[in-house]
């Protein structure tokens, strides 16, 4: 496990994960959400339980040379209880180190840009706006799930295709499975 920066962000690789990967993938976000105030401390949980559900859309690693310093996961979102090519956009995770580096912006935006070639409507996520917000996402309280909070609820739009009414995150976001 890398404990330090590496010295060259350029050599970062983000690449599908692969069943070798799962414990580093643990490793790294347990530790990244560890001591965050808005972390509930089961976001590696969560993302087992998406894959025990079979329910991860897509899993991508950021790696350096070294080993895996980041993880990202999507999964199907469910838009008025039905799964219409919506995804969920979380965890993000990035080890503490290399936190503010550009490693969570670069998974994202290499998700993004897989799921829109997929043909997703959309994605949701509930997350910091002033973070998302770069990445195209806008505040949507009109389709907020009834158990997340309004301020932090957003989502992102591939197509010119509204979504109706709430939507919902898998049944593994709640421990549910």
């Amino acid at each position: 496990m890398i404990t330090k920066p590496a010295a060259n962000m350029a050599s970062l690789k983000i690449r599908k994960e692969e069943n070798q990967d799962h414990a580093a993938i643990r490793t790294v976000t347990k530790l990244a959400f560890r001591d965050m105030p808005y972390a509930g401390g089961d976001e590696q949980d969560v993302i087992e339980r998406l894959r025990l559900e079979k329910a991860l859309t897509l899993s991508l690693v950021a790696e350096l040379e070294d080993g895996i310093i980041g993880h990202l996961a999507f999964s199907p979102a469910l838009s008025s209880g039905r799964i219409d090519q919506w995804f969920a956009l979380g965890p993000v995770s990035v080890l503490p180190a290399y936190q503010g580096q550009g490693v969570g912006s670069a998974l994202i935006e290499a998700g993004l840009s897989q799921l829109k070639s997929r043909s997703a409507l959309g994605c949701i996520l509930t997350g910091n706006p002033e973070y998302y917000q770069r990445f195209g996402f806008e505040l949507s309280p009109q389709h907020v799930p009834s158990n997340e909070a309004e301020a932090y609820f957003m989502l992102k739009l591939f197509t010119s295709v509204l979504p109706n009414g709430a939507f919902s995150f898998h049944s593994a976001f709640y421990g549910e499975c």
